[in-house]
């Protein structure tokens, strides 16, 4: 090849790159929209019900377990029963769901206890998370499929 042909390939716009961004800024859109409302629900949630210093987080706990639960029944809903538009599990699964569940807060919460010195009470709020959240999404995607399809598995 040439230097001029090679210049002339520089040179020219990657339509296929331009295309790409188009098809992918509305997802990144819709995942930023949902993610700033799960965010405010959680950052309301933790106003309503604060955790005294060296207490159990009970608001990130619970934050954590219900999203969980809500993604397991969110999954069957879009798998299962309906065809969803293709902007409906980044907006609401990777969002809303990304945004309300707060696995950083958590890690932050057991930092918290440990520098209070309740290193047990942290051991105790990192396992019993960790087991309720995996729980409650694999409770509610098993009835959530019972209920919705009536398949078991």
């Amino acid at each position: 090849m040439t230097a001029p042909e090679a210049e002339s390939l520089r040179a020219r716009p990657t339509p296929r790159r331009r295309s790409e961004w188009r098809a992918q800024a509305p997802v990144v859109a819709v995942v930023a929209v949902g993610g700033a409302l799960g965010a405010c629900a959680r950052y309301g949630l933790t106003l309503a019900w604060p955790t005294p210093p060296g207490g159990f987080p009970w608001a990130t706990f619970w934050t954590n377990v219900i999203g969980c639960a809500v993604i397991g029944v969110f999954m069957v809903l879009i798998t299962d029963v309906w065809a969803a538009h293709r902007l409906v599990r980044p907006f609401f699964g990777t969002g809303v769901l990304g945004g309300f569940t707060t696995f950083s807060t958590y890690a932050v919460d057991i930092r918290r206890l440990v520098d209070a010195g309740r290193p047990g009470l942290g051991l105790v709020y990192l396992a019993a998370t960790l087991c309720a959240a995996l729980a409650a999404v694999w409770l509610a995607s098993v009835a959530a499929r019972r209920v919705l399809t009536g398949r078991q598995r």
